[in-house]
């Protein structure tokens, strides 16, 4: 069983990621079950403020010392942030996967694509199999 509960404010896909809606951007992240599986996170790439993201397709890398994973965006839309904390403290996708590891926000094309995501429980069953 993973120590950090998985919030309810979000929405969750099956490769690991979350998005979380704050006013018309949609912040999103990896799960504590990712980063633990990942192992402790040393490098974190991220696309460039202004780049378009594309649902299910990658936009970015987190790399482990066991392993690199692609990020996958929940939505389609622009960056229009990105947590440049991770590049001198990737660390934190460990510590914080929830709260200080945010990795991107998007400005979504259709904030109706969250819901064809997984709600906390359902996440919670999928990775718990």
């Amino acid at each position: 069983m993973l120590g950090v509960e998985t919030p309810t404010d979000r929405r969750y896909t099956k490769e690991h990621e979350w998005a979380r809606v704050e006013g018309e951007l949609i912040t999103i992240g990896i799960t504590d079950f990712a980063q633990d599986q990942l192992g402790d996170v040393v490098y974190v790439e991220l696309p460039k403020l202004g780049a378009q993201v594309k649902r299910m397709v990658p936009f970015g890398v987190v790399e482990s010392v066991k392993t690199a994973s692609d990020l996958f965006s929940p939505v389609n839309g622009e960056v229009v942030g990105v947590n440049d904390d991770l590049g001198e403290h990737p660390e934190l996708v460990n510590s914080s996967p929830y709260d200080a590891a945010w990795l991107i926000k998007v400005r979504p094309s259709d904030v109706a694509e969250l819901d064809q995501l997984l709600t906390a429980e359902e996440y919670d069953s999928l990775t718990r199999q």
